[in-house]
């Protein structure tokens, strides 16, 4: 006996559902599951950002105008983990219909599967943590610059450039060019030949606050009541053809206002201040 059409289409449409449970990303993670870690990680660290801390954002209305892939977001850095969690909550919360606020995390229903991070190999692979966060979306590579606490000098691994491009090619991807949480350090021309191999809008974002706010891995409070804000920048104008990478690097180094001539403008006391919290957490974190 057969069923009525109704039902047929039912059981149908219930199928679909459920092979798509099991559908993977580029990368061989499973979306259900990558889905299920940003809804509890998402939700465990709501209060971080609005609540223990407060967080200012600007400019994120630019992002539901984006296409869907081949978008490469550039940001100075201030913690392992902070950052990177906090725009994702942004995004997410900006792809829904919030403009520069992260109230209510129903957006993290349904969140943006196809959001990246580049990250170093070890620190992601450092323990149980840092594993969860990298099946949320990390990009894992091997810093050609520095391993272990030591610096070090080796070739780039083509399949880390592969990596970066698969990203690039499914969604989008969070990227902090000088490699590492101290401010004012150089920025990696590395990153300037992925865009012009690439070619992504490239998004600048400038964050501040977390270094105040939580240890050096973002993983601890470290501070309570401090405002922390991400200002996200409009697109980049890039000649992919005719700029160099000098070039390139000189305006993302403007961009996340890391360009050496911002120390210029900024106070003697607060450069030093801000080197001293370096220190204190090198030491204890």
């Amino acid at each position: 006996m057969r069923l009525p059409l109704i039902l047929e289409w039912g059981v149908y449409y219930l199928s679909i559902k459920f092979m798509g449970l099991f559908k993977k990303n580029p990368f061989g993670h499973i979306l259900f599951l990558k889905l299920f870690l940003i809804r509890v990680l998402g939700a465990l660290t709501h209060r971080r950002f609005k609540g223990f801390n407060q967080l200012e954002i600007t400019g994120s209305d630019i992002l539901k105008d984006l296409p869907e892939t081949n978008v490469l977001f550039v940001s100075n850095h201030q913690t392992y983990f902070a950052d990177v969690v906090a725009m994702f909550h942004v995004f997410n919360a900006s792809l829904s219909g919030r403009a520069n606020n992260i109230k209510n995390i129903g957006y993290l229903w349904r969140p943006k599967l196809n959001i990246y991070f580049v990250a170093a190999r070890e620190t992601m692979q450092s323990g149980l943590l840092p594993k969860i966060l990298a099946y949320a979306g990390s990009v894992s590579i091997d810093r050609t610059w520095r391993s272990e606490g030591k610096d070090v000098n080796r070739q780039v691994k083509m399949s880390d450039v592969s990596s970066i491009t698969k990203a690039l090619n499914d969604g989008w991807l969070i990227t902090f060019p000088q490699g590492t949480t101290k401010p004012w350090k150089p920025i990696r021309r590395g990153t300037a030949h992925i865009i012009k191999k690439n070619k992504p809008i490239v998004i600048p974002i400038v964050i501040d606050g977390f270094r105040r706010s939580f240890d050096r891995k973002g993983l601890r409070i470290k501070k309570k009541g401090i405002l922390q804000s991400i200002e996200i920048k409009a697109p980049l104008e890039i000649d992919y053809e005719k700029d160099t990478v000098d070039e390139i690097v000189e305006k993302l180094e403007y961009a996340i206002e890391q360009h050496p001539s911002f120390l210029k403008v900024i106070p003697l006391d607060e450069i030093n201040q801000a080197e001293e919290l370096n220190k204190d957490r090198e030491w204890r974190y």
